[in-house]
């Protein structure tokens, strides 16, 4: 990957692009990260860094944490992620990854921990349909319903939706794009949404996608036969 940092959420809002649009965007604190461990081909068997993220007080790190910090002359960090990146043989321990890492256009996927919902049914973890509410259900419409065969297997088989613990997954959304970045306030903001909370760790990395510019006029046909060049003015998407 080209490039990558360690932030915060701060939350979601809005902003309105130059046609007047509005665009749902999170808001992230990005970085500053510093270079705690450089990973070399020689030495480990591939390139890659470790950087540090958050400032955290002494007393709260291991002696083994606080070891491999003083190690590389960096003051206590609250989280550590490696990540191999394409120009790590250049960077250095002690080096510093700021928002302005990344630019406007820049596309990107952002990793974090999902909201935790607690125990949860399988209709609301699953989506499941409810029973049948006629007569042989009984009072439990909500539940599950049969899982298969008594005397063979004698058990139930893995991959059955269940009820059970939901939500604090990590998930990764991919693709989203950089609608604004700020150094000063280490801001940056992406289009859409992300997991987790307000205030939840997130990673941010250059995406894993292959970005396919198109062109301007792709998918609009100058045979005014053809439905793609025929335009509805009663439609909101054709106003101007």
């Amino acid at each position: 990957m080209e490039k990558a940092i360690i932030g915060k959420k701060v939350g979601m809002s809005q902003i309105f692009d130059t046609d007047g649009r509005v665009i749902p965007v999170t808001v992230i604190e990005a970085g500053p990260c510093v270079v705690v461990q450089k990973k070399t081909v020689e030495k480990d068997g591939y390139a890659a860094v470790q950087l540090g993220f958050e400032d955290v007080s002494e007393h709260k790190l291991t002696k083994g944490e606080k070891g491999h910090l003083d190690k590389a002359g960096v003051s206590p960090k609250k989280h550590l992620k490696e990540f191999k990146l394409n120009k790590a043989a250049d960077m250095n321990v002690g080096d510093i990854v700021k928002a302005d890492t990344f630019a406007v256009g820049d596309h990107v996927d952002v990793t974090g921990v999902s909201k935790g919902k607690g125990y949860a049914g399988v209709i609301k973890r699953f989506g499941a349909h409810r029973l049948k509410s006629t007569h042989g259900t009984g009072p439990v419409a909500r539940h599950p319903g049969s899982m298969g065969s008594g005397t063979d297997p004698s058990r139930v088989w893995k991959g059955k939706i269940e009820a059970g613990h939901m939500g604090v997954d990590q998930v990764t959304v991919m693709n989203l794009d950089v609608v604004k970045v700020d150094p000063e306030l280490n801001m940056v903001v992406v289009r859409g949404a992300i997991p987790g909370p307000k205030g939840g760790l997130v990673t941010i990395r250059s995406t894993a996608k292959t970005i396919i510019e198109k062109k301007a006029d792709a998918g609009i046909s100058a045979n005014p036969q053809k439905a793609s060049a025929r335009v509805n003015p009663q439609k909101a998407s054709a106003r101007r």
